[in-house]
């Protein structure tokens, strides 16, 4: 049933809670979009849980509500191989949905994915419409404007993300590439090993050790897949991220009349991290926004360029040369340089115009070593007593170095002695005092 031919009783019954819900999403975190976006499309279409998948958060690229079941065990792959159904039914064009079966969260289950122009993925479990169209809006129209508005959200946050989530987004982009690349480097040595067990012509049964082979090497391929992907997913490639700079920018050269020129950088430099990549290119967007409100300006030039340890940036008008390093909108510019461990300088020659120069770094910077060789810790002791001191549980601690909680609890035995700390407290409080975090 179309909008227009639904009743005024029907359109003054959903008319609050649904402007609720657009107000929940416009204001939404990041932190929970997810479940702001669920409560949202509930009442039209019920589901037993949500994803979103954004590669501009590469930080945290899965946004999940609902069944703890779903969610704790869906995998980037997966939600990949939705994509793809997507992308390529004919149904697949931005904001069309599509529906079918699909493995999500380890299970095939019936799901309904959405796109947007942002490239997110909305993904719904168990999807549900309400039985009785008489008592709802089209299901469809609604599911598709929420989630045009979510993903909007998603975009706009990250763009004009403070500086304290450019630095957690980048510690956990770099965490994640690290255990992904632990758990390939170790299952494949794994599988390496098995392959060459089974061609060997000593083993017998042709036939099994053929199909043990094939299915080895799959998996194989699969992890190396796996890291690949990871990678792709916190790195952008420097001349895709300045294309999508010329994107952000075409609406002010359509309306402004300025004539913005791009310097191309160099097709192989150095793929950018992704916190870098929508970060200079938040940083380009208010540079150009604080050089046309000078005035007079006609012309704004922009450049990227790489020397393979941090991307440089320049930008530069040909207005009065009134900018100022110290306004406001400026000084919220470095700040955001800075979060990311860069430098910004702006030159500024009256009559002539500015010219602001950015370096980022595009490696996070390197960790300082606690000191705390007096100690005389072993490596699995300092790995235990780095984990302890960021707040991890015995469990939690066995868990990311794979071994047992009595082994844990011998080890800590062994650095509280070492340490002369007499409680788990004590010994945090210490292993704090020497920087270890």
């Amino acid at each position: 049933m179309e909008a227009g031919l639904l009743d005024l009783s029907t359109l003054v019954r959903h008319a609050e809670p649904l402007l609720g819900a657009i107000a929940a999403l416009s204001s939404a975190p990041l932190a929970t979009i997810a479940a702001r976006l669920r409560d949202a499309t509930l009442p039209y279409v019920r589901s037993s849980a949500l994803v979103i998948f954004t590669e501009d958060c590469t930080g945290r690229p899965q946004k999940k509500a609902g069944d703890e079941a779903i969610i704790s065990r869906v995998s980037i792959a997966e939600l990949d191989h939705i994509r793809a159904s997507v992308s390529g039914s004919d149904g697949g064009r931005t904001g069309s949905p599509w529906q079918g079966e699909a493995v999500l969260g380890g299970a095939k289950r019936p799901v309904l994915a959405l796109s947007s122009p942002s490239n997110a993925l909305l993904v719904l479990a168990d999807p549900q419409p309400l039985p009785d169209p008489a008592d709802r809006l089209p299901a469809e129209r609604l599911l598709r404007y929420l989630w045009a508005l979510a993903a909007e959200r998603i975009r706009e946050k990250v763009a004009d993300a403070p500086p304290s989530y450019l630095i957690e987004s980048r510690a956990a982009s770099a965490e994640r590439v690290r255990v992904t690349a632990e758990l390939v480097d170790r299952h494949s040595t794994t599988l390496e090993t098995l392959i060459a067990a089974l061609r060997s012509p000593a083993l017998a049964d042709e036939a099994a050790r053929k199909a043990a082979t094939e299915t080895a090497a799959k998996a194989l391929v699969g992890l190396r897949t796996l890291s690949d992907r990871t990678t792709e997913l916190v790195e952008e490639p420097v001349s895709s991220a300045f294309q999508r700079l010329r994107e952000d920018l075409k609406p002010l050269m359509h309306f402004s009349g300025i004539d913005v020129q791009f310097i191309e950088p160099p097709v192989n430099g150095r793929a950018l991290p992704g916190e870098v990549a929508h970060a200079a290119r938040a940083i380009v967007r208010g540079l150009v926004l604080a050089m046309v409100d000078q005035g007079g300006v006609r012309r704004i030039r922009t450049q990227w360029d790489c020397d393979g340890e941090n991307l440089l940036v320049n930008v530069r008008d040909d207005g009065p040369g009134e900018l100022s390093g110290e306004a406001p909108n400026m000084a919220r510019l470095g700040d955001r340089v800075e979060a990311l461990n860069g430098r910004m300088s702006v030159d500024v020659m009256p009559g002539w115009g500015a010219d602001v120069a950015v370096a980022i770094p595009l490696d996070p910077p390197a960790r300082q070593m606690a000191d705390v060789a007096e100690w005389n810790l072993g490596d699995r002791e300092l790995e235990v007593l780095q984990l302890l001191a960021a707040g991890q549980r015995n469990r939690g601690i066995a868990a990311k170095l794979h071994i047992s909680e009595n082994t844990v609890k011998f080890h800590l035995r062994n650095i509280f002695r070492k340490v002369g700390a007499s409680s788990r407290t004590e010994a945090i409080a210490m292993a704090n005092s020497k920087g270890l975090r």
